[in-house]
C-alpha cells in the first residue's frame, strides 16, 4: 500500500499570486543591508588607500615624473634614489626619535599605571578631586601654554631637543594613562587586593605583585597610544628642538620645504619612511588595542 506525500501549497492573494512569506522579506532585507555594508566598506578602503597609492608610486618617480599632473600614472622609469636620498636626510632624525619615543611612552605608562592604581583601589580623602585635576591636563590646549613652558624650560636650563621632548611627552601623556589604567584597574575585584593586604603587602607590594602582572592589556593601549602620539607631534617639535637634534617630524619638514620645487618623489619616499615604525607597531601590537581598549570600559 502506497503513501502519497503532498506537496505544500503556498497561500496565494485575491490576483491568484502567491504571498510572500515574512521569512523571505527578511531574508531579502538582510541581504540588501549587507549589501549596503559592503559597499560602505569599499568607499571607505577606496577614501584610505588611494592617498596611499599616490604617495607610494610617486616615490619611485624622477624629478622630471614626479608632478601633480601626473600623479595618478606609474612611474615612467622606476627609481630608488629618492628613497636613498630620503634615509640619507632623515636616518639621523629617526634615530633621535626612537631615543625620544621609546622612553617617553614607557616612563608615562609606569606613571599611569601607578597613578590608576592609587585612585581606584588605595581610596584616600579627595581623591576624586586630585583624578579630576589630572584630566584636567587633557583639555588645556597646547598652544595655550606653549609659550610660559618654553619660558619654564629655559629657566630650568633643560637641554633642547630629545630630554625636553621626553619630559613634555611625559608630562602630557599623564592623564590620558592615568584614565585608561583607573578604569582597567576599576574591573578587578576588590577581593584581591584585600587578600594581599590580608597577607601583610603594603601599596607598593601589592602594586608589583600582584597588580602589575594583570595589567598587560592595558599597557599595550597605552604603549601604543604614547607612541604614535610622540612620533607624530609636530608643534612640540618646533618649539623645544631644531633641525640638528629634533625628532623626525621636524627633519620631515624640512625635506619637503627643500625638495618641493625640484622632486615630490624624496617627499613622499620621506613621508613613507616616517610612517612606517607607527603602522609596524600597529601590525604587531594591533589586535590587543581594541581588547586592552574594552577590558577597562565596564566600569569608569
Amino acid at each position: 500500500m502506497s503513501t502519497t506525500v503532498s506537496t505544500p501549497v503556498p497561500p496565494k492573494d485575491a490576483t491568484g499570486q502567491p504571498v510572500r512569506l515574512r521569512q523571505d522579506k527578511g531574508r531579502e532585507r538582510f541581504g540588501l543591508a549587507r549589501t549596503l555594508r559592503y559597499v560602505a566598506l569599499v568607499l571607505g578602503i577606496m577614501v584610505v588607500l588611494v592617498p596611499v597609492y599616490v604617495l607610494f608610486i610617486t616615490s619611485f618617480k624622477g624629478a622630471g615624473d614626479a608632478s601633480p599632473t601626473r600623479a595618478w600614472n606609474l612611474p615612467e622609469t622606476w627609481t630608488m634614489q629618492n628613497w636613498q636620498d630620503a634615509w640619507t636626510a632623515l636616518s639621523p632624525a629617526l634615530w633621535r626619535t626612537f631615543q625620544m619615543v621609546i622612553p617617553a611612552s614607557i616612563i608615562a605608562a609606569f606613571l599611569g599605571s601607578l597613578n590608576g592604581f592609587v585612585l581606584a583601589r588605595w581610596s584616600f580623602r579627595g581623591a576624586n578631586l586630585v583624578f579630576t585635576l589630572i584630566l584636567f591636563g587633557m583639555f588645556i590646549p597646547y598652544q595655550a601654554v606653549m609659550i610660559p613652558l618654553l619660558q619654564i624650560f629655559l629657566d630650568a636650563n633643560i637641554p633642547s631637543g630629545v630630554p625636553s621632548l621626553i619630559l613634555l611627552h611625559v608630562i602630557y601623556g599623564i592623564p590620558i594613562t592615568t584614565l585608561i589604567f583607573r578604569n582597567y584597574y576599576m574591573t578587578i575585584p576588590h577581593e584581591l587586593v584585600e587578600a594581599s593586604r590580608v597577607d601583610g603587602a603594603g601599596m607598593l607590594r601589592t602594586y608589583w605583585s600582584v597588580i602589575l602582572p594583570i595589567s598587560v592589556p592595558s599597557f599595550v593601549v597605552v604603549l601604543i597610544w604614547q607612541f604614535t602620539s610622540a612620533w607624530n607631534d609636530f608643534l612640540f617639535a618646533v618649539f623645544f628642538s631644531s633641525s640638528q637634534n629634533g625628532p623626525v617630524t621636524l627633519a620631515l619638514n624640512n625635506l619637503a620645504n627643500g625638495a618641493m620645487l625640484q622632486n615630490y618623489g624624496v617627499s613622499m619616499a620621506g613621508a613613507l619612511f616616517a610612517s612606517l615604525p607607527t603602522l609596524v607597531v600597529y601590525i604587531i601590537l594591533g589586535k590587543y588595542f581594541v581588547g586592552g581598549l574594552m577590558s577597562g570600559s565596564v566600569k569608569g
